[in-house]
């Protein structure tokens, strides 16, 4: 049986850690491309020189060609410029959407038949950019943001509540951004609503002040590491992030994951790409779970996806 083959689009600090992530979890064959000369070819040389320390053993390569893209099974895109302090997501979208232009009719030409994941910001304006240039199937173009946000999500309430982040389940669904929506009903501990530890751990009305302070994190959390690192932005989460969308899409886990997906009626949007739970499979997006809102989480949805719309009418 032939191995995978997974391409990774940019050479910065999400595509380094992609890349050694593939290769720890032999997820496949691993080719990282970038536009500037040695640097993919210089990040492979020293993940592939590891590889009889951590005992993997797969082909690993860089290079400025996309002609090297050729026969993947999934793409993931991370080119871009990252974030700023005092930068928002929506800042990046006139120099970032060039980038993408370029790299999805890259893509298009070299590697017709994968499942391409984008990670670049600002995520939800980057993916439908990306699938309109393409041309693809809507299943198979897909973003990473809210694996990421639903884990930051997930560790606040770990740590709030002096448990295992293991034991945690928690989503947010809708844009990648400030109006972001951190599902409070749905979160719990091993099945246990947080709301309720909450409760229990502070009396209901600290327990609702909490809960409120870790979703306004939850909105902030990327700004928060842009903010401390003062030269980029977050790279080992979103990284490690969209190798468990991969990793489900290349051995068909048909996991239930946040995901960037077109919508065509779900949760009442029509004809945008917006976070919901979806099923990720061989063929790419497989099933969109729905499930019903309360009326301030329908009310919180429908202003994340107002920002989606709004973001996505400045694309040229």
């Amino acid at each position: 049986m032939a191995r995978k083959k997974i391409s990774l689009i940019g050479g910065g600090q999400i595509g380094g850690v992609l890349a050694q992530l593939c290769a720890l979890r032999e997820l496949g064959d691993v080719v990282l491309f970038d536009i500037v000369e040695g640097l993919p070819q210089g990040k492979m040389l020293d993940i592939a020189e590891v590889g009889p320390v951590d005992r993997y053993d797969v082909n690993l390569k860089g290079t400025n060609s996309y002609e090297d893209i050729k026969g993947s099974d999934v793409v993931i895109v991370t080119a871009g410029l990252p974030r700023k302090p005092g930068m928002s997501r929506d800042d990046l979208i006139e120099v970032n959407s060039k980038i993408m232009t370029s790299v999805a009719e890259g893509i298009k030409t070299f590697a017709p038949d994968s499942i391409i994941i984008v990670i670049s910001n600002p995520l939800d304006a980057m993916v439908t950019l990306c699938q309109k240039i393409t041309g693809f199937p809507y299943n198979r173009v897909i973003g990473q943001a809210g694996v990421l946000d639903s884990a930051r999500f997930a560790s606040f309430i770990a740590w709030e509540l002096g448990v295992s982040v293991k034991d945690v389940t928690a989503m947010t669904l809708g844009g990648h951004g400030d109006d972001m929506v951190p599902l409070v009903r749905y979160a719990s501990v091993n099945g246990i609503p947080v709301t309720e530890l909450l409760e229990q751990k502070y009396g209901a009305e600290k327990g609702k002040e909490v809960m409120e302070a870790m979703v306004k994190r939850t909105r902030g959390a990327g700004g928060e590491v842009v903010a401390l690192l003062k030269t980029g932005s977050a790279f080992y989460s979103p990284a490690s992030s969209a190798i468990a969308m991969a990793e489900s899409i290349l051995k068909d886990q048909k996991r239930v994951l946040p995901t960037c997906c077109f919508l065509q009626g779900e949760f009442g949007v029509n004809g945008f790409y917006v976070g919901v739970p979806a099923v990720l499979g061989e063929k790419g997006v497989e099933n969109i779970i729905q499930f019903k809102l309360d009326a301030t989480e329908q009310a919180m949805m429908d202003k994340s996806v107002a920002a989606v719309k709004e973001l996505v009418s400045t694309l040229k």
